[in-house]
């Protein structure tokens, strides 16, 4: 029998497109309910109290709306707080975003690495452990960019970043001791592989930059393994209250196969 129920992916906002390309990509027959808190919008600098509440409410309320076969938390921040309170709240598969430290370090040759991320999830205890875990021979230097997020919302809108605000959003990073020598960049948000190319023209040395996209799909691949699927693949995008500039994100979700809107 085809199992029409979709796969539910999860952002605070279009950063989680990035996530949603490889899964289209391991699963092209997959429907997609691409969520995007807009009224949440943006987590990186909210408090985790706020976070560790929000979100399981949020997807408790879309699961009960589009009855997912299966949650991806599309995002680094919602993860490294409130994933084990989601697991905990619904009864169905979630897969989270893990920063991908174990693979910046097994890719750096200085042993100086980099983790781009908000601001709530470089604090995070969770990506200390990764560090201890990982990377415990690496010198590990972090920062906050909410600037990076903002531009590539913008981008996704069809406003190209100025290579002046990429470079002064990375000074933070790459101006710290020793930040010259990083040559592996974690890109420890959802939104920032959408701007992988202005992040490499704006490094002052080539550096590799890593994510877990590619990894969240081959995990949500698996988590699918023998399902049944449409003939035909689908997609929308459900946003958390309605907003003017949703329109001027429709050309770009489109891309990605989300052709319906809705709002929750």
């Amino acid at each position: 029998m085809t199992d029409n129920r979709p796969i539910l992916v999860f952002d605070s906002g279009v950063g989680g497109l990035s996530v949603l390309a490889h899964i289209r990509a391991a699963l092209p027959q997959a429907p997609i309910v691409y969520a995007a808190d807009n009224a949440g919008y943006p987590y990186g600098t909210k408090s985790e109290a706020e976070i560790a509440a929000r979100v399981p409410a949020l997807l408790g309320r879309l699961a009960e709306r589009y009855h997912p076969r299966l949650i991806v938390i599309a995002c680094n921040t919602a993860s490294t707080i409130a994933l084990n309170h989601v697991r905990s709240a619904l009864d169905l598969p979630v897969v989270g975003t893990v920063p991908a430290i174990k693979p910046a370090a097994q890719a750096s040759k200085t042993r100086t690495i980099g983790v781009l991320g908000t601001e709530a999830t470089i604090r995070q205890p969770y990506v200390d452990n990764l560090v201890a875990e990982f990377a415990r021979d690496c010198r590990v230097l972090r920062h906050g960019s909410p600037e990076l997020v903002d531009l590539a919302e913008a981008k996704l809108r069809g406003t190209p970043p100025p290579p002046k605000a990429v470079k002064s959003a990375l000074e933070g990073l790459y101006g710290k001791a020793f930040g010259g020598q990083i040559d592996a960049v974690v890109l420890a948000c959802t939104h920032f592989p959408l701007l992988a190319d202005e992040i490499r023209a704006a490094s002052p040395a080539k550096v590799t930059l890593v994510d877990s996209g590619e990894g969240i799909a081959r995990r949500t691949a698996h988590l699918c393994t023998d399902q049944s699927w449409p003939d035909r693949p689908s997609g929308r995008a459900v946003f958390t209250r309605p907003d003017p500039e949703i329109a001027a994100l429709q050309p770009a979700l489109a891309e990605y196969g989300l052709t319906q809107i809705d709002i929750l």
